[in-house]
């Protein structure tokens, strides 16, 4: 009997996912070390955490038929457990102000993530409809996650146009 070519993909993006979580360790490795997070920004950690969040909910049977997305419940709980980790250790070593400011943050995603259980759970009484919901706030929290690298990009661009300008 030949595997299901669904399961057989959602192997691959598991493996995937779990490479592209697993990612940080190297410079979390590197604030452990220095005990400093540097110039470093908690913001793609704590999107990745609410991406991981609202994945993990989206493959729960109250959203998905079954366990359907078994695949997709399990690597995003995975998710959750590494970018919660890297939160930790972020705070862990951060000065005060950053601190109070990934705080905020994490508060805030987590608060956000409530009101999707709650809505897609008491609210939402077609399992269809439910499902489109918390799917489409999963997709807009993939886009948030892919996109955060840029807070940095743009820093870097900013520094590099404030130092031309100086030279001109």
């Amino acid at each position: 009997m030949l595997p299901d070519i669904r399961f057989i993909v959602g192997i691959i993006g598991s493996i995937s996912c779990m490479l592209l979580y697993a990612a940080p360790i190297l410079t979390f490795k590197r604030v452990i070390k220095k005990a400093s997070v540097e110039e470093y920004s908690c913001i793609p950690y704590i999107l990745a955490l609410f991406s991981c969040l609202t994945y993990s909910w989206y493959g729960f049977p109250a959203v998905s038929y079954g366990w359907e997305n078994l695949t997709v419940c399990t690597i995003s709980s995975l998710g959750v457990l590494f970018e919660s980790t890297f939160i930790s250790i972020y705070v862990w070593f951060a000065p005060r102000g950053k601190k109070k400011q990934v705080m905020l943050m994490a508060s805030l995603i987590l608060a956000v993530f409530g009101m999707t259980v709650f809505f897609s759970s008491f609210l939402i009484h077609n399992h269809h409809i439910r499902k489109v919901f918390v799917g489409s706030i999963g997709l807009v929290s993939s886009i948030s996650m892919y996109g955060s690298p840029l807070v940095a990009t743009v820093s870097i661009v900013t520094c590099s146009d404030s130092r031309i300008m100086k030279f001109r």
